[in-house]
């Protein structure tokens, strides 16, 4: 199959067929003409990625996802932490969602009156500067 019947199956762009051939993730099969081919099980593949990337794996995190002939091959444990990750994430854009419900709501005459809202803003500071000195140290 051709790098633009395998685009129209996967909807990627070929650029994205081409960088993902480029970075090891999928692999053609050969030419026809100027044009890549690929086995058909690279439409599986490439669904893989998307699925991976939708889970917020890196390109690098997905391509340990496979051994060297394209097959899926799991880290279970990199996917549970993966879940966890997502866990936090979601905890965490609850409580910011729960704050900006707050915020429309509070019928304090300033939001810097607010005492909840004071809280969300300190609690921003602080992980503000916990992350600043993640990215010096």
């Amino acid at each position: 199959m051709d790098i633009s019947e395998v685009a129209r199956r996967s909807g990627l762009p070929a650029s994205t067929l081409r960088y993902y051939e480029e970075k090891g993730l999928i692999q053609s099969t050969g030419r026809h003409g100027l044009r890549r081919t690929f086995a058909p099980a690279v439409v599986d593949q490439l669904s893989l990625i998307s699925l991976g990337r939708s889970a917020g794996f890196s390109l690098d995190e997905i391509g340990q996802m496979f051994t060297p002939t394209g097959r899926p091959q799991l880290d279970r444990q990199m996917l549970s932490d993966k879940a966890d990750q997502l866990d936090q994430s979601i905890k965490k854009l609850t409580r910011m969602r729960d704050g900006l419900r707050h915020a429309a709501a509070c019928s304090a005459p300033s939001h810097l009156e607010c005492p909840k809202f004071r809280r969300l803003m300190n609690l921003a500071a602080h992980n503000a500067r916990k992350g600043r000195r993640k990215d010096v140290g």
